[in-house]
C-alpha cells in the first residue's frame, strides 16, 4: 500500500498522508479531492508516493482533471512559507482562490456559414457583413452591428451563422504596429528581448524619469514573449491602475490581455484560472495575487511601480510581491524586468552590489521637458485662518482654470482630518483597539482607524467630559481640502480621488475617462493620482514667475523674488489696529510693500509671535470660532490672539494651539528661550507645498503636545 502526502488549503503545518488507491497513478502536483472531517477537499500531492507502513489512512477519492501545479510554483510556496515563517497551508490557499471542482464556462462565438443562399434582410446583412473578418461572440456581435440578440438567434436558426467554441483570450498580435520608439527606448528594448531570447533567469532594472515611455519599451519584452508562445506575467500595485493599461496595452497589441484582481466576479476569477493554466491566456495583468497563478510556461514577469508599498501584503500571509517575483523568476528560469522612475533602496542596493542589471531612459519621450519644481514656503505666505492653501497656489490654480487646462492638487491623507480634539478639554478621539487617531470622514459622518478599520459614529459631544459641539476638525485630508476648492474655486469641476472613493476598476475607468473627456477641471487626490497615469491633457498649475528651486540643508536660504517679497498681513501682526495705525490702512487688506518686523531678530518665530503678543496691560479679546467655509466673508481675517496667563519673557507663557488648528485657545506651555528645548521642537507645526510634474504636493504635520 502506498501513501502520498497531500496539502491542504488550510493552515496546517504541512502536508498530510493519505492512501493512494489502486489503479491511481499519482505524481507531485496532482489536484486531488480528500476527507478532510467529514467534508471533501481540494488538496496537492505534494510529493511522491512512499510506503504507507502499519498506519490506517484514509484513501484519496478523485483525481481532478485539471492541470497539475507546476514544480517552480509548488517550491514558490515552500520558499515563501520558509522565508516569511508562514503555514504552508496558508500560502497554498492564495494560488487555489477559486472552486476547482465546478467546471468553467463554455464560451460560445459565431461564424457565418459559408455558401449560404437563403434570403436576409438587411438588418441581417448588415450583421453578416461584421462577420466576414473573424468569429464573434453574440454579446460583441449585437454591439458591433447596432441589433438586438434576436437577429443573431433568428441567424442561427436559419444556418446563415454557425455557433463555434470560442477561447476566453485572444492572442495578441506581436507584430501589431506601435507607437516609435526613441534612441533610448530602442536600445533598452532590445537589451530586454536579448533576455527573453536566453531563456535564462535575470533580473534587470529598468529606470526613467516620468514620461520616458518605460511602459512602451518593455512592451517590447512582451512582444518577444509571445513570439516565443510563452507566458507574461505583469503586476501593477493597484487595480485602479489596470484600467488606464489596459488602454495602451490594446493600441501596442490590438487586443486586451487577461485581468487578475479582487474586483472579479467568481465567475470570471474561475474562468481566467483555468485559462491561465491551460495556457489559453499568454499575457496576464494583475495585482500581487496574480504571482501564485498556475503559469504552465512563464517566459517574463515584469513588475511595474516596484517601489511602490503596494506590494506588501500586511494581512494572512505577510509577504512582499516583489521579492516573491524575482524568486519566482528564478524557478522558473525567465528574465524579470522591475520597473520604476523611483526604485527602492532595496533594487538600487541590488543594482551597486551587481545583482541586478540597469537599464536608464534619462529623457522624457518625444522630447517634452520636465516640469518646473518650486518650494513655497509657507512662513512667508501663511494660508488664511482655518484654511490650508497658500495664496501662491490659489493663484497658480486660477491662472491654470483660466488658461483652460487642468489642474492636481496632492495630499497623502485620506478623510476630512486626522485628528478630532475637544477644544473644552483637549481629549482625542482615539482608537479603542490601537491607540491610532481616529480619521474623521465627514461624508460618511464617522470616525474611522485607517490602521484596523474600528469605525465609531462622530460624536455630538466630548466622550471626556461631555461638553456639547466642543469637538474640532484638526488638521487637513482631501474631503476638507475639496471643500476649501469648492470655496476657491466654485465654477470649476471637481474630484476627489482617493482609495475610499474610487475602490474599483471599473470606478478607477470612469474617473480616468471623465479626466480624458476634459469633463473634470480639478482634481484632488492622494497617491492614487500619483501612481503611474498618464493624462495625456492634464498640465501643471504654473507657479508664479520668480519661484527657484529648492535649496540643499544647511545651504543659506536665499532672498525671494522681487514679485514674491512677502506681503504683510493682519493674521502676522498681533494687532489688528496697529496694523492698520502703521501703514495707515482703513481696511485690514495687506499693502504692496513689505512689512517691517516687529520683533527683534534671532528669536523664534513662534517665540516672536508669543513674545510679541504678551505684552503687558492688554487684555485679549474673547476667542471666536471660524465660520465654515460656505460662510465665511472673503478676504483675510484677523487671527485670534494667543491668551497669555504669565508676565512676558524671562517668564514663561501659556501659549495656546497653533491658530489655524483649532477654534477655541487651548493652554501650552512654551519656552521663552532663544532655543526652545527639543520636545517643542518636535512639536513645531512644519508644512510645505511643492508642485511636482503635474501635481501639486501638498503636505502638512500637525502635532500639539
Amino acid at each position: 500500500m502506498q501513501s502520498v502526502p497531500v496539502l491542504l488549503p488550510y493552515p496546517f503545518p504541512g502536508p498530510f498522508d493519505y492512501e493512494q488507491p489502486d489503479g491511481m497513478d499519482l505524481s507531485p502536483g496532482d489536484l486531488v479531492l480528500v476527507p478532510l472531517n467529514k467534508s471533501q477537499t481540494v488538496g496537492v500531492v505534494w510529493a511522491l508516493p512512499q510506503p504507507a507502513g502499519d498506519h490506517a489512512l484514509k484513501p484519496v477519492t478523485e483525481r481532478l482533471d485539471l492541470p497539475p501545479m507546476t514544480e517552480p510554483l509548488r517550491k514558490l510556496v515552500d520558499w515563501v512559507a520558509s522565508y516569511y515563517m508562514a503555514r504552508p497551508g496558508s500560502v497554498l490557499a492564495m494560488a487555489l482562490r477559486i472552486d476547482l471542482r465546478a467546471a468553467p464556462a463554455e464560451r460560445i462565438a459565431y461564424r457565418a456559414t459559408p455558401n449560404f443562399t437563403g434570403k436576409l434582410t438587411p438588418q441581417r446583412q448588415k450583421l453578416l457583413s461584421h462577420l466576414a473578418a473573424h468569429p464573434q461572440t453574440a454579446a460583441a456581435l449585437a454591439r458591433a452591428a447596432g441589433v438586438g440578440t434576436g437577429v443573431i438567434k433568428s441567424l442561427a436558426a436559419i444556418g446563415a451563422i454557425t455557433p463555434i467554441s470560442a477561447p476566453l483570450f485572444t492572442h495578441p498580435n506581436p507584430e501589431h504596429p506601435g507607437p516609435t520608439l526613441s534612441a533610448a527606448q530602442a536600445s533598452a528594448a532590445s537589451a530586454l528581448r536579448t533576455l527573453v531570447t536566453a531563456r535564462e533567469f535575470s533580473v534587470t532594472l529598468l529606470q526613467g524619469v516620468t514620461g520616458s515611455g518605460k511602459t512602451e519599451t518593455y512592451f517590447e519584452a512582451i512582444a518577444e514573449c509571445l513570439r516565443q508562445n510563452r507566458q507574461a506575467l505583469i503586476l501593477l500595485p493597484e487595480i485602479a491602475l489596470s484600467s488606464q493599461w489596459l488602454s495602451r496595452f490594446a493600441r501596442r497589441f490590438g487586443v486586451e490581455p487577461a485581468v487578475w484582481h479582487s474586483d472579479l466576479t467568481p465567475a470570471r476569477r474561475r474562468d481566467t484560472w483555468h485559462a491561465v493554466a491551460g495556457g489559453e491566456a499568454p499575457v496576464l495583468v494583475g495585482a500581487r495575487s496574480a504571482l501564485f497563478l498556475p503559469f504552465p510556461d512563464l517566459g517574463l514577469i515584469v513588475v511595474d511601480e516596484e517601489h511602490e508599498t503596494s506590494f506588501k501584503q500586511e494581512e494572512g500571509v505577510n509577504y512582499h510581491a516583489r521579492d516573491a517575483a524575482v524568486v519566482r523568476a528564478r524557478f522558473e528560469a525567465a528574465p524579470i524586468v522591475l520597473v520604476s522612475a523611483t526604485p527602492s533602496l532595496e533594487t538600487v542596493t541590488n543594482v551597486e552590489w551587481g545583482r541586478y542589471g540597469h537599464l536608464d531612459l534619462p529623457d522624457r519621450h518625444a522630447g517634452a521637458s520636465l516640469p518646473q519644481i518650486a518650494p513655497i514656503d509657507l512662513r512667508e505666505f501663511p494660508p488664511e485662518r482655518g484654511l490650508f492653501l497658500s495664496q501662491p497656489i490659489i493663484d497658480a490654480v486660477h491662472a491654470t482654470l483660466a488658461r483652460g487646462e487642468q489642474a492636481m492638487l496632492f495630499l497623502n491623507r485620506r478623510g476630512y482630518a486626522p485628528l478630532t480634539l475637544c477644544r473644552h478639554c483637549g481629549h482625542r478621539m482615539q482608537c479603542k483597539n490601537c491607540t491610532a487617531w481616529l480619521v474623521e470622514h465627514r461624508g460618511r459622518k464617522s470616525l474611522i482607524c485607517h490602521h484596523c478599520g474600528h469605525t465609531v459614529p462622530r460624536p455630538q459631544k466630548c466622550p471626556a467630559c461631555d461638553a456639547e459641539d466642543s469637538l474640532a476638525a484638526i488638521g487637513p485630508g482631501v474631503e476638507r481640502i475639496a471643500e476649501e476648492a469648492a470655496a476657491l474655486f466654485p465654477e470649476s469641476r471637481r474630484l476627489i480621488m482617493a482609495s475610499d472613493m474610487i475602490s474599483s476598476a471599473r470606478e478607477a475607468a470612469r474617473a480616468v475617462a471623465a479626466i480624458e473627456a476634459r469633463e473634470i477641471d480639478l482634481i484632488i487626490g492622494t497617491q492614487m493620482v500619483a501612481k503611474g497615469w498618464h493624462f495625456r491633457r492634464a498640465h501643471p498649475p504654473t507657479p508664479p514667475s520668480g519661484f527657484r528651486p529648492s535649496r540643499s540643508r544647511g545651504s543659506p536660504r536665499p532672498s525671494p523674488a522681487p514679485d514674491l517679497q512677502p506681503r504683510p498681513s493682519s493674521n502676522a501682526c498681533p494687532d489688528r489696529r496697529r496694523f492698520r495705525r502703521l501703514h495707515g490702512l482703513r481696511s485690514a487688506n495687506p499693502p504692496s510693500r513689505p512689512l517691517a518686523p516687529l520683533w527683534p531678530p534671532g528669536r523664534d518665530h513662534h517665540q516672536q509671535r508669543a513674545g510679541a503678543r504678551s505684552r503687558p496691560g492688554r487684555q485679549p479679546p474673547s476667542p471666536r470660532r471660524t465660520p465654515s467655509p460656505q460662510h465665511r466673508r472673503p478676504g483675510p481675517r484677523a487671527r485670534a490672539p494667543i491668551v497669555t496667563t504669565r508676565p512676558p519673557p524671562p517668564a514663561p507663557i501659556i501659549k495656546s494651539h497653533p491658530r489655524h488648528l483649532s477654534t477655541k485657545p487651548t493652554a501650552r506651555l512654551a519656552s521663552p528661550s532663544p532655543d526652545p528645548p527639543r520636545r517643542a521642537r518636535r512639536h513645531r507645526h512644519r508644512s510645505g507645498v511643492v508642485p511636482l510634474g503635474s501635481v501639486f504636493f501638498e503636505k502638512k504635520q500637525q502635532k500639539t503636545s
